[in-house]
């Protein structure tokens, strides 16, 4: 299947999230054995929009979407690496952050989808050393401003050169009247446990901290005399490399370029379907369950790669969401259906169970807990619908427990002689290997106030279950009999289309994570909550605002006003 469709419905220029590093402009990734070396050299007119230029190694929504293929290859090409050193390819600066111009004329929705996705990326460069082994060190030869030592912080370890001007800061609340928006403020404070008063002054302070004083705060690990710098890499190298431990692989799978087709109302991919009714502004999404069983091992598994069932689907689905994120803001809700065989994703779901300590097994299963999470934390009502035929088992069955609302049908439609709707539970449900942020897995989420639920679920694993006795066990939201099913869910989503997208988003990403918090949830319920608010806020985008008046010589005016 080919691309044929660039264009949104409205002409507008789509915005693409495939790539690979042959047309990557502005990274690039050399590997050596265990080592990778991960180079930041923007290019000033690579810009995602036109009206900006790329200075100093600031970074617009193009150049996270490289960093994010980069990370994602290393841990499918190249599982053999052990340590990514990341660093600038500019003299004398290591990233200004994310681009003041990009940020002042870029719509809300994108500014905040653009943090969104950034925290993300951030997010799975840590989810690779914690749950992979993949440690990164990244070298501060410069300035390293604002979304600059946001991206330094998603590292095990900063070195920062000590030459009187190289210095790391978050200098956007007295420049720009926004927050570091991209996880700077909680991690931080819940990462590098840096005091709150000493947070309080590094984040008001534009110039920031430098040298050793960097070094006492817990702001860097190290600071380092340029004619020492190379030696200190090479000697964290190699300590982080032996901490780490041997990938026992030599080399990995390919990730070719996804196979689909985009058209104005429809992406068709191998596995998943997207419709788009934009008078109704829903997006129907349809899973499809895989056409060949499950290999026997994890050593069949590598040889079907990136064409194997779980990673082929994820990979699609992945895309498929970014797209509604970025280029789809209108859409109201996303209605989840599946179609396919549940007893072949149960299949997959023991194979990636039982060989766990493979590291392509690993990596499907940690593509798949980033992925949900991503679901998760998408700004749309989220409503599934298991139906006859359906294959919601498993690992697929997250997105029924992922969901605001989920309906069953009761028996079969009316010359549907497909089998009836069924959903089946299966030990990865319970076993915390698909978290949410929360660190809980979604159906303890789900019943956080019952957890003789759980048991209850647990004790089903492997069944059909059926409609009547999936919504008894809480499993559903609703289940309906074909009298009711049309008209209720119909009535369902008009009725969300026409509520306040703000209100239903606050209220949605309320609800989605009870329990405990995490430094996940802060980012992404709390910072990312508050960087929405102040993004519509005259202080900072309003014609005398920071934003707009950056680089202008004029002061912005403050409405001083406390709420």
């Amino acid at each position: 299947m080919a691309e044929t469709d660039r264009k949104l419905a409205n002409g507008a220029a789509r915005i693409d999230f495939a790539t690979d590093p042959s047309r990557y402009r502005h990274w690039t990734l050399a590997v050596d054995g265990a080592v990778a070396a991960l180079t930041m050299d923007v290019d000033e007119k690579g810009g995602l929009f036109e009206g900006y230029e790329l200075k100093l190694n600031s970074y617009d929504l193009g150049v996270d979407i490289e960093l994010a293929d980069a990370v994602e290859r290393l841990r499918f090409e190249h599982p053999q690496v052990r340590v990514i050193v990341l660093r600038s390819g500019k003299p004398r600066v290591f990233c200004a952050g994310a681009n003041i111009r990009m940020l002042a004329s870029a719509s809300h929705a994108h500014k905040v989808n653009f943090c969104k996705f950034t925290n993300e990326t951030r997010n799975a460069i840590e989810d690779a050393s914690a749950a992979s082994g993949l440690r990164t060190i990244c070298v501060i030869n410069g300035t390293a401003a604002g979304g600059g030592y946001e991206l330094a912080l998603a590292a095990d370890h900063i070195i920062l050169v000590d030459d009187g001007s190289a210095s790391v800061s978050l200098p956007e609340l007295p420049l720009l009247a926004v927050l570091p928006g991209t996880g700077g403020l909680t991690r931080v404070t819940d990462k590098r446990k840096v005091r709150r008063d000493l947070a309080d002054v590094f984040c008001t302070t534009e110039e920031g901290v430098r040298g050793k004083r960097a070094v006492e705060w817990r702001l860097v690990d190290d600071a380092v005399a340029n004619s020492q710098l190379e030696t200190a890499v090479a000697d964290r190298v190699q300590r982080f490399a032996q901490t780490a431990g041997a990938a026992g692989v030599e080399s990995g799978i390919s990730l070719p370029p996804l196979e689909r087709r985009l058209d104005a109302d429809r992406r068709e991919y191998r596995f998943v379907s997207v419709e788009f009714d934009r008078g109704a502004r829903l997006a129907a999404i349809t899973l499809r369950g895989p056409v060949e069983a499950a290999p026997a091992s994890a050593r069949d598994l590598v040889e079907r790669g990136a064409a194997a069932w779980p990673l082929a689907i994820a990979r699609e689905l992945d895309d498929a969401i970014l797209d509604i994120r970025l280029n789809e803001f209108d859409i109201a809700a996303i209605v989840f259906r599946s179609q396919g065989d549940a007893s072949a994703i149960i299949g997959y779901d023991h194979l990636l169970g039982r060989e766990r300590d493979h590291w392509l097994a690993r990596e499907i299963r940690l593509k798949w807990k980033r992925l949900l999470k991503r679901i998760d934390l998408t700004s749309r009502s989220l409503v599934t619908l298991v139906e006859p035929g359906s294959c919601f088992a498993g690992t697929l069955a997250e997105i029924v427990f992922a969901a605001d609302r989920a309906y069953m049908l009761i028996g079969s439609l009316d010359g549907d002689n497909r089998p009836s709707a069924q959903l089946t539970l299966d030990k990865v449900n319970f076993s915390g290997d698909l978290a949410m942020s929360n660190g809980l897995t979604r159906l303890a989420t789900r019943f956080l106030g019952e957890p003789e639920a759980v048991e209850r679920a647990r004790a089903r694993i492997g069944e059909d279950i059926d409609a009547e006795r999936a919504a008894d066990l809480g499993l559903v939201t609703f289940a309906r009999d074909d009298i009711d099913w049309d008209d209720e869910i119909r009535v369902f989503l008009e009725e969300r289309a026409s509520f306040s997208a703000d209100a239903l988003t606050g209220m949605e990403a309320n609800l989605r994570f009870a329990g405990p918090e995490t430094m996940e949830t802060k980012i992404f319920a709390r910072l990312t909550a508050w960087q929405n608010w102040i993004f519509q806020r005259p202080n900072a985008v309003g014609a005398q605002g920071a934003l707009p008046l950056y680089g202008s010589g004029r002061k912005p005016e403050f409405d001083t006003k406390r709420v």
